[in-house]
């Protein structure tokens, strides 16, 4: 599985820089704007509902606003990779991840009565990356994300024990090695968010500009 050439999108690397990113904007956007999950809708709509239970105007904005976001992203997206994926000059997912890398810089910029939108720009941001980037090495994961992953590496791995399909190993350790990443990103988010502040969030634009860069190449074996 990881001798074969891949699209360099599609590669290990490429996974943990995503994932690494993933995790430290969801610490980010909690810690630093407002307790709002930018990647996690789930966790936002349970807020949305109890919101609207209590009649909070004020909560009922702030929780649908990174929903909404979110389903514009992923629309968006889908645009962007009809018109853009017979380009040859630089890929889709490249265009995709140098908009993230835009709108992430923006976010350090946005002060705290700005965090509405600094929110919405994160959603934004999590469903075109979590909408471009699905499979690695043909394996289906989310990067912004844990829940299903962690789900597919326990039933990988059950399959392991009960039939001995040493294939399933591998994919399930690739699936638990992404969600370390993630849970190290997330880590990094909440360290540098109390030392940098707002500004954080550049480390998180950083880091997809490598990613940027290094799909430049047309494949890799990692």
């Amino acid at each position: 599985m990881f001798g074969e050439r891949k699209q360099m999108s599609e590669s290990m690397l490429i996974a943990i820089l995503l994932a690494l990113a993933g995790g430290f904007r969801d610490a980010y956007s909690f810690n630093s704007r407002g307790q709002v999950f930018a990647n996690a809708q789930t966790g936002n709509l349970v807020l949305l509902s109890q919101s609207i239970a209590k009649k909070d105007p004020y909560l009922i904005f702030k929780y649908l606003l990174p929903i909404f976001a979110f389903f514009i992203g992923v629309y968006l997206t889908e645009i962007i990779k009809e018109f853009c994926k017979e380009n040859k000059i630089i890929h889709w997912r490249q265009i995709i991840t140098l908009l993230e890398v835009a709108m992430l810089i923006s976010v350090g910029f946005m002060p705290e009565s700005m965090n509405h939108l600094a929110n919405v720009t994160i959603s934004l941001a999590c469903a075109m990356q979590v909408q471009s980037f699905r499979k690695f090495h043909a394996v289906p994961m989310a990067t912004t994300m844990c829940t299903g992953n962690l789900r597919s590496a326990t039933e990988l791995i059950s399959a392991y024990h009960l039939k001995g399909d040493k294939k399933k190993k591998k994919k399930s350790i690739y699936y638990y090695f992404v969600i370390l990443v993630f849970s190290l990103g997330a880590a990094t988010g909440a360290i540098t968010s109390d030392i940098f502040g707002l500004k954080a969030i550049w480390i998180d634009a950083a880091v997809m500009f490598l990613g940027f860069i290094l799909m430049f190449k047309k494949e890799s074996l990692l």
